[in-house]
Parts: structure tokens; sequence; C-alpha cells
């Protein structure tokens, strides 16, 4: 089971990728946008998915993904850290929203980043 200090170290290990506090809970950033935070305690993380992905997750495996009251008008879910499978879900996860939230330079600099590799 991942923990806070495996988000933080699978984040920050994403380029160009930051920490910062903020509403007194880490956050990190792709290029100063934000992709994931550790709210609850950092039992849990929020990470950028679209809202009709979003939707599906939540229906689909309602024990890992919610979504927050607050954030339910943006394009954000909740997964609960005791939830995931491992690391590699955690890694996907990550950088799922790191390639939403990363600008075009990044993207085509690191155009593999986080796909499932092709079998």
């Amino acid at each position: 089971m991942p923990d806070a200090e495996d988000v933080r170290r699978v984040a920050l290990s994403l380029p160009d990728t930051t920490e910062k506090t903020a509403w007194s809970m880490p956050t990190f950033r792709v290029a100063g946008k934000m992709f994931a935070t550790l709210p609850e305690d950092e039992t849990s993380i929020a990470v950028r998915c679209p809202k009709e992905e979003r939707d599906e997750l939540v229906l689909a495996e309602p024990g890992k993904f919610w979504i927050a009251g607050h954030e339910a008008q943006f394009a954000w879910v909740r997964a609960r850290l005791a939830a995931l499978e491992g690391e590699d879900e955690l890694r996907d996860i990550l950088a799922d929203s790191w390639r939403q939230a990363a600008p075009t330079r990044l993207l085509e600099a690191h155009p593999r980043l986080g796909l499932p590799p092709e079998g």
C-alpha cells in the first residue's frame, strides 16, 4: 500500500515537478501548474481527471475513488492510498494527472511518460 512518502517520491520523479504547500497541505506542480495534492491527513491523493472519466472511476471503484464536495465542479478526483494496488497504480495515476497539467513542451519531450508499455 503506497503512503504519502511514496506519493512525494513518485510525483517529484516526474519531469519539472515541484512541491509546494498550499491550503496547509502538500501540492505537486508541473511547470507551476498543480496536478496532485495530499489532503485528508495524507491518506489520499487528489488528482486531475476529466469529469466524464472521473464519474466512471467513482462508479466502478467507489471504495477507491470519490469526488470531494468542494471539487465537484472541477475535473479532480480523490483516491484512497490504502485502496491502491501498489506503486505501479500510484505511478499511473500521478503520471496521468501530470500529463493533463504539463505544458506541450514537456509532453513532446516525454511522449511515453506514464503510458502502458506496448505489448
